[in-house]
């Protein structure tokens, strides 16, 4: 049993080694050729404009420098790391991509041991049987009688031609495809918290706002209401200040609902239910605008997105189906092996004279199946020219969310500033057009139209000063979110 049992490894291991696979080896495409993101350079070579407030800070883009894996911690918010930590700890999305990889290694490692390695099985089979002599045409009388059987057996498909081979790797590629979806799900949990937590704050920072506002057209109202009853203002007046308090109040019911369902979508983020989350109140004023910020070369963007690298894997994992199509079309080649003992008393089963043993092979080659097999390899080669063009496609749109990012941040930085001017300018306007109210010098209807350009200035002065700090998150995670330089959250 020895001998044979060397030899016959000596023998699978020459074959193994000695054999090709066939189909492409797969090579990762090239990265992109492109020097920059936006066909304008300003964006990413120099600092957007400043302006007063922490929202107004010149923004510096340094291209190669490395992003750090906690970009969040840049806004320099206790409440928004807290949010980060908790939906880490608790996303079901997260929990389910996890989920998702520990499946993907173990098919892959189940994949191994079926595929890779000879399958060796034990059996023992005892029976008692009956025996008639007429089945085999003889005279000898009808007996009954005990037989067991112990062996073990081996099979073994050689890879003569690279089938198991291209299969354990078409394998690890889906593990690879696994891998880099958690990634995908970790940078999109933390890029919509951040994002997420920045509405509301916004939200919140509007409706105060449009409070402070009812409260100054309550207190004008009252004003015009004295001024009515001693004859100094026109029922006209009145009315007019009274439509425009309840057009100010018809503002706060939209906001109202707005900030409840992104409180709601904040609260699923971190993992918990609307009822049950207490959720930290952000103030929009005293969060800090990332002013230094990395720009990845345009060349390392397909290793920093995992939604490229995703699709890079599915690539892969293509390519190794199209190998295994491919080594179908080949003699396929089984080697079988037992070695075991049969008697009919138990007490001589093991005995040398009981020893039984056998050694085989099979060759399997397809000659004719209706053109099933071939069909089969095209149709893996259309399923690799559609991930080809898949992956491209990740990779142009990879490019725009930078550029758009990029670009937007620049815009950002003017629009802000030319709200804050322009609802200076409103307010302004405002106090003095009141001011000449009381005096005679204008009628109530500027100081109306005066008060809303003000409420509509100081609501887009809010949004912008939003948009700064929600582009600059879309842009870390237009870049990839530093994953690979390891989640850091403490």
């Amino acid at each position: 049993m020895p001998q044979i049992k060397y030899s016959l490894i000596t023998l699978i291991a020459s074959l193994t080694v000695g054999g090709c696979a066939v189909g492409p080896d797969f090579q990762p495409p090239s990265p992109p050729t492109a020097k920059t993101y936006a066909p304008l350079s300003f964006p990413e070579k120099t600092a957007s404009i400043a302006t007063a407030g922490n929202a107004g800070k010149a923004q510096h883009f340094l291209p190669g420098q490395a992003i750090p894996a906690a970009w969040w911690a840049l806004y320099h918010s206790v409440q928004l790391n807290n949010l980060i930590r908790a939906g880490l700890a608790n996303s079901p999305n997260l929990a389910a991509a996890k989920a998702a990889l520990r499946q993907a290694q173990e098919n892959f490692n189940a994949q191994i041991g079926t595929l890779l390695f000879p399958s060796i099985s034990a059996q023992f089979t005892p029976q008692r049987q009956s025996f008639a002599s007429s089945s085999i045409g003889g005279s000898v009388p009808s007996s009954v009688f005990n037989l067991y059987n112990a062996s073990i057996n081996v099979t073994y498909a050689l890879d003569i031609f690279g089938n198991v081979r291209r299969q354990i790797e078409a394998g690890r590629a889906r593990v690879d495809y696994e891998y880099y979806e958690l990634n995908a799900a970790y940078l999109s949990l933390t890029a919509n918290i951040v994002t997420t937590a920045i509405t509301v704050a916004s939200l919140q920072a509007q409706i105060t706002a449009t409070q402070q506002l009812i409260q100054a057209d309550v207190e004008q109202l009252s004003i015009l209401k004295k001024q009515f009853n001693l004859g100094g203002a026109s029922k006209e007046n009145v009315l007019s200040q009274q439509t425009l308090l309840e057009q100010t109040r018809a503002l706060l019911p939209p906001l109202e609902k707005t900030l409840a369902q992104s409180q709601h979508a904040l609260a699923v983020l971190v993992g918990s239910t609307p009822n049950q989350s207490q959720l930290p109140n952000i103030n929009l004023d005293k969060l800090i605008l990332p002013t230094q910020l990395p720009l990845s070369l345009p060349s390392s963007l397909v290793r920093q997105r995992p939604d490229i690298q995703a699709a890079e894997a599915l690539l892969h994992q293509a390519s190794a189906q199209v190998g295994v199509a491919t080594a179908n079309l080949y003699p396929q080649i089984t080697l079988n092996g037992n070695y075991g003992w049969t008697s009919n008393t138990l007490n001589t089963l093991f005995h040398p004279i009981s020893n039984v043993w056998a050694i085989g092979g099979q060759l399997l080659q397809p000659i004719f199946n209706g053109d099933a097999l071939r069909a089969q390899r095209r149709a893996a080669i259309a399923a690799y020219e559609q991930a080809y063009e898949q992956y491209e496609q990740t990779i142009l749109q990879a490019f725009q969310n930078v550029a758009d990012s990029l670009q937007a941040l620049e815009i950002d930085a003017r629009e802000l500033k030319a709200q804050k001017s322009a609802e200076a300018a409103s307010r302004a306007t405002l106090l003095l057009t009141k001011k000449q109210f009381h005096l005679g010098a204008t009628s109530y209807i500027n100081v109306l139209n005066a008060e809303q350009q003000y409420q509509q200035i100081l609501i887009k002065r809010i949004q912008a000063q939003t948009a700064r700090y929600s582009d600059t998150a879309a842009l870390f995670q237009a870049l990839g979110g530093g994953w690979w330089n390891g989640a850091v959250i403490e």
